[in-house]
């Protein structure tokens, strides 16, 4: 795998670390998940992730604060979606990595 190294700012650093709050919540991980194939509404979300409407409303507003979601009115219903591919990419690499052969002792630990 390449990486175009670039050196980040403090700023910039402390922005990254910030963003990764979002995957450190198992929640926010599963709502993610239920959006990788496009936008829901809020209570289609919260059933298919088994949490009330009000807690995946949180959530969800977390999530648009930290960029990671978008979303739309329409009616009385509220949709969301991932805002960009970055997110997908972000997801997939991490449940790669989680069920990469030889990290069984990591699944053990939790």
């Amino acid at each position: 795998m390449s990486y175009n190294h670039v050196t980040p700012t403090d700023a910039q650093m402390q922005e990254l670390a910030d963003f990764y709050t979002v995957f450190a919540d198992v929640t926010r991980v599963k709502l993610l998940h239920c959006l990788l194939d496009g936008e829901k509404r809020v209570g289609d979300i919260a059933e298919a992730v088994g949490i009330s409407q009000s807690a995946t409303s949180h959530q969800l507003r977390f999530l648009k604060e930290k960029g990671v979601v978008g979303n739309r009115r329409e009616g009385q219903s509220i949709y969301y979606r991932l805002i960009d591919d970055h997110i997908v990419l972000i997801l997939a690499m991490g449940l790669e990595h989680v069920l990469e052969p030889g990290d069984e002792h990591i699944l053990e630990k939790r």
